[in-house]
């Protein structure tokens, strides 16, 4: 049970979202802007960073929620989202991609455990002032999501289609 009043029916954030319409529009726009406002990382890349993360958090709402945007956005590259939530060191992306995702890792754990020799790592494969702003904010802001959404206890449903349709319209209609 969820220590505020939430309506009935939505879970994780979306309760959140409705029931604190205030801050709810802020965080909307919030995510609508760094998972798909312009950027030269794809939004499935992005959200991929953001279903890293969560999982990283053991968030199981947004990890599953972002994971499945993740899929409906990469499309013949889906199977890639559970391979950097195993071992993103092994799985089938840039290493461009690899080294923003350790930097988002490193976020994750603190904002200082980022390096001068993790920024030259990812530059060295390509990564621009504009990537690395975009993944260290999407770590940060994904690290407020999740400590949101659990640290309200909201409803955690565990039906995958659950999240495969979410993750669905996600990808389709973004968050406003």
């Amino acid at each position: 049970m969820a220590h505020v009043s939430l309506p009935e029916g939505l879970p994780g954030i979306v309760g959140l979202l409705e029931q604190f319409p205030g801050t709810g529009r802020h965080l909307r726009a919030l995510a609508q802007e760094l998972l798909r406002g312009p950027s030269s990382l794809s939004p499935g890349e992005r959200e991929l960073i953001a279903a890293y993360v969560s999982s990283e958090n053991d968030c199981f709402f947004c990890m599953h929620s972002h994971g499945a945007a993740a899929r409906h956005l990469l499309g013949d590259r889906a199977g890639v989202v559970e391979q950097v939530r195993a071992d993103f060191e092994g799985a089938d992306v840039s290493e461009k991609l690899k080294a923003l995702l350790r930097i988002a890792k490193k976020v994750q754990l603190g904002g200082r455990q980022v390096t001068a020799e993790d920024v030259a790592r990812a530059r060295a494969e390509g990564a621009t002032d504009e990537e690395l702003h975009h993944t260290v904010l999407i770590a940060a802001a994904f690290c407020m999501y999740n400590r949101y959404v659990d640290g309200l206890a909201t409803w955690t449903p565990e039906d995958p289609g659950l999240y495969d349709q979410q993750g669905a319209r996600l990808a389709a209609q973004g968050y406003l």
